[in-house]
């Protein structure tokens, strides 16, 4: 998630100041930036580049400056409104597609705030059809449902998800045993549904949630074993509470191909590993990629697990884990658009 963080006096710059400091830390945020006075300029282009806007100043303001850039709840960003004591953090835009209402969590709990989530489905204690969604990586067809469907789950109307037989559903079973919570839903297998889609049905309404390619992209050093990669991993996938069965590729650059602790993951894993060429490496540029110069000294490329994963996951794909070192590996981790 790129963050945006915009104040508007001096104690609330204070504030911005101590939420990036603990945000830069947390390698699910890719990038937080901090804006300062000039709300109008500022929201213009928190809306175009940022997936969620930390807004610490008076709701009033917020309201004025962002109702005429709204367009969608599935494209507007996330919005956070903070006061300037820190005092409270409100899930303001985009709560559940967008993220707002777990980042309202996340920073409540960084800085001790009081959280103020107001969504029916959360309030109540409900799993969403978009909060869903949105954990599981899954692309949604028809957004004009998600309002039925978390009517029919608020009503406590009996929810199907149909999926392929053949299909690995590991996490989507895993997800549901930890989030259901009150929600009526069933699951059942159908040769009709296409193995990388949900399809979703109540009460005479359809909608299809399809996986997003979430790739998983590796360095390590030479000759690091297999369990080392996989220590790495596993606690990258943690902190996106992503389950090893939801990811669908690993990468590595290709001068890794013959590295036998990524080859052994892969076969572990039962998940297949595409390594890039050199060539694509040096020509591809992104301003989220962390360059290296020990690694152009050596390789002539600036990066290995983050341009690797962003060109595997394909065009206009976006990481959603930034590099991270784990004594010797490197993961990042990238998701389709």
């Amino acid at each position: 998630m790129k963050i945006a963080i915009i104040s508007v006096s001096d104690k609330g710059r204070k504030l911005a100041f101590d939420i990036k400091e603990k945000l830069d830390t947390d390698s699910t945020v890719i990038r937080c930036d901090l804006f300062h006075k000039n709300v109008k300029k500022y929201f213009n282009l928190a809306f175009l580049e940022y997936d969620a806007i930390i807004a610490i100043m008076a709701s009033g303001i917020l309201i004025r400056s962002v109702a005429p850039l709204i367009e969608s709840k599935v494209t507007d960003p996330a919005i956070v409104n903070i006061d300037d004591n820190g005092n409270f953090a409100i899930s303001t835009l985009s709560g559940h597609l967008g993220g707002a209402n777990k980042l309202t969590q996340k920073i409540s709990d960084l800085i001790n705030a009081t959280p103020v989530i107001t969504t029916s489905t959360d309030v109540n204690k409900k799993l969403g059809i978009d909060v869903l969604a949105k954990d599981l990586y899954l692309s949604i067809d028809n957004t004009n449902e998600i309002l039925f469907f978390n009517k029919s789950i608020l009503q406590g109307k009996e929810i199907t998800l149909s999926v392929n037989p053949k299909k690995n559903i590991d996490y989507l079973n895993d997800y549901l045993r930890n989030n259901t919570l009150e929600i009526n839903v069933s699951t059942v297998h159908s040769s009709k549904v296409n193995p990388d889609e949900i399809h979703a049905s109540a009460d005479g309404h359809e909608m299809v949630l399809k996986e997003k390619k979430i790739v998983v992209g590796i360095g390590c050093r030479r000759g690091k074993e297999c369990k080392y990669i996989l220590e790495g991993l596993t606690k990258s996938i943690k902190d996106l509470n992503i389950h090893k069965s939801r990811i669908n590729l690993l990468t590595s650059a290709e001068i890794k191909k013959d590295e036998k602790g990524i080859l052994k993951l892969s076969d572990y894993l039962d998940i297949p590993v595409e390594f890039v060429d050199l060539e694509k490496l040096k020509l591809f540029e992104s301003p989220d990629v962390q360059k290296s110069e020990f690694v152009k000294s050596k390789f002539g490329i600036y990066g290995v697990c983050e341009p690797s994963a962003l060109i595997m996951a394909g065009f206009d794909s976006k990481l959603i884990y930034k590099k991270t070192s784990y004594d010797g590996v490197t993961i990042a981790i990238a998701i389709s658009k």
